[in-house]
């Protein structure tokens, strides 16, 4: 006699089964992925602009972008990760940096933001008390007009404080140092020594000050011992753990010799350097004899195809060349840093490369005359892609260049809202209103490439992010923004941080966007950036960081 329990259960029993036996094959029909992020506002910055809910990643790329339910009923995952309504974007790539020259500078004095000159010898004390077996005390990122009086300090104080001990410290935009009578003894630097492309300021009397402008630093920085291999590596890897942290997961770094290039790429062939690097190379004879034999390197997270070239200085040491003399300074116009026709030499011989040809250029002269030789250089060649590096001061009839020839703006937004209060004062009202235009360099070439340029800036790509659309500093100063027609949108200084920055370097079809094929760098951040408060911008923190499907940060 068959119970009628047994009976009653053997419907559900078969029900179950099945239902077993589906999910069982559905697992089963899945695809491995290894990791799958759900839950999230996805800005995959692709060439629509579309936003997705969820992705899948496999061997270090983006496999599949969509809903939460299409991506989970197509993938299985070993790490699923629900961003629990968070908000995702590309990897953050500065286009223009100095990553080498951050982490070996992580040992210096910091003076970024000293309100006098009193308050730089202080801290040159304490940094004195910290490493007293250092054989020179450096420090870095002194800005006279944050100070009273706004004048250039001299080597007096140094010399009484340390007439031993050489002192090295250098300017907030790297284009000016102060320095001490040892340390000009040490160089051999005295008031006969011949210089060009840059200043060895005297006094009245003839007497050297201790300020070095443009090419006489390097005059002086050049005997600055070199740190071991240990030391190097050691602050390398403490500057990858602060730009990961910030959401920085490939950086331009603009200006290095093979050696550097040999350590960083050593580093990341043995897994310790994560980030993903563009080098510009310095035109040195033997960088230039290497690698234009050589070509262009291109791997998973190094790429070597440009030089970068100095054309002039800094706007706020005066190194900047112009076209009209300075407006605080009418007997002045800057200067280049090498001659016009060296300058085109080397554009020919990068021509007939495969090379960039990457220009730091401020002055609305230094600008004209670089885009003027690259439009001569290239021939026509409209995607070389050939670059502008800061492109802060150009003249109207000069800004259709950068459309005519194909010449990529790399630009830096913390600039304009760091240098806008004394900006006025070098360059007068009218020229004042195209520096810093980055909306309208932005419509003739049709993107602009973001940066920070730090350590002169800070290293946190969102103050750049916050600086393009709302141009205002950290204090939100001023209360409309600064030249508001040169803001970006929300969308175009997103695309400058990602995509368009990937551009600039050749890079725009292996990262940059969040798209099947496309190297899974990504970063989650609990707020949105294209729809926030502009006051909240600089204060959002990241909360993970990934490179290549790999979480190298986590909050």
């Amino acid at each position: 006699m068959t119970s009628p329990f047994l009976n009653a259960w053997r419907p559900a029993a078969a029900v179950a089964g099945a239902a077993l036996a589906l999910a069982s094959c559905q697992s089963a029909s899945r695809q491995p992925a290894d990791v799958l992020v759900y839950n999230a506002t996805v800005y995959t910055v692709d060439s629509a602009f579309s936003t997705a809910q969820a992705f899948a990643v496999k061997d270090g790329k983006f496999v599949a972008v969509g809903t939460a339910e299409e991506i989970k009923a197509k993938y299985q995952a070993e790490k699923e990760i629900d961003a629990q309504g968070q908000f995702v974007y590309p990897g953050f790539y500065d286009a223009h940096c100095h990553f080498y020259r951050y982490a070996l500078g992580l040992r210096d004095a910091d003076l970024v933001g000293t309100g006098s000159w009193r308050e730089v010898v202080q801290k040159l004390q304490q940094q004195r008390q910290q490493y007293p077996q250092a054989t020179w005390l450096t420090g870095r990122g002194w800005d006279q007009n944050d100070w009273p009086g706004k004048q250039f300090p001299t080597k007096d104080t140094l010399d009484a404080l340390f007439p031993n001990t050489p002192v090295f410290i250098i300017r907030v935009d790297g284009h000016a140092a102060l320095v001490n009578q040892k340390a000009l003894d040490l160089a051999g630097v005295t008031s006969r020594t011949p210089i060009s492309g840059g200043t060895i300021t005297k006094d009245a009397q003839g007497r050297l000050t201790g300020l070095l402008v443009d090419n006489a630093v390097k005059l002086v920085a050049g005997k600055i011992p070199d740190p071991t291999a240990a030391e190097a590596e050691a602050t390398l890897l403490e500057a990858q753990k602060r730009c990961v942290a910030v959401g920085l997961t490939s950086m331009a770094d603009a200006g290095l010799d093979k050696a550097n290039v040999d350590r960083l790429d050593a580093l990341q062939q043995a897994g310790k350097l994560k980030v993903r690097l563009y080098a510009m190379l310095a035109p040195t004879q033997e960088n230039k004899d290497f690698y234009l034999k050589k070509g262009p390197v291109f791997k998973d997270r190094l790429t070597v195809a440009s030089f970068k070239v100095y054309a002039d200085g800094a706007l706020g040491s005066r190194g900047a060349c112009l076209v009209a003399p300075y407006a605080d300074r009418p007997q002045e116009t800057g200067f280049l840093l090498s001659t016009e026709q060296e300058f085109r030499a080397l554009a020919k011989q990068l021509a007939a490369s495969k090379f960039q040809m990457n220009t730091h250029a401020i002055g609305d002269s230094a600008n004209r005359i670089i885009l003027d030789i690259y439009g001569q250089a290239l021939q026509g060649q409209t995607d070389r892609r050939w670059r502008i590096e800061h492109a802060q001061v150009i003249t109207p009839a000069d800004m259709p260049k950068f459309g005519q020839f194909g010449i990529v703006p790399s630009v830096q937004p913390t600039h304009a809202t760091s240098d806008m209060y004394w900006a006025g004062e070098r360059l007068g009202t009218q020229r004042l209103k195209t520096a810093y235009a980055y909306e309208q360099l932005r419509k003739q070439y049709g993107q602009v490439a973001l940066g920070s340029d730090f350590p002169v800036e800070d290293i946190n790509p969102l103050y750049g992010f916050h600086s393009a659309v709302a141009r205002q500093d950290a204090k939100n100063y001023p209360a409309g923004g600064f030249q508001m027609e040169n803001a970006l949108s929300r969308e175009d200084a997103l695309r400058g941080m990602t995509t368009w920055a990937a551009h600039a370097a050749f890079e725009d079809k292996q990262k940059g966007s969040i798209r099947p094929g496309m190297a899974a760098d990504f970063v989650l951040l609990p707020i949105d950036l294209l729809k926030a408060p502009k006051e909240t911008l600089r204060t959002a923190q990241v909360q993970q960081t990934w490179i290549a499907g790999e979480q190298v940060f986590a909050r």
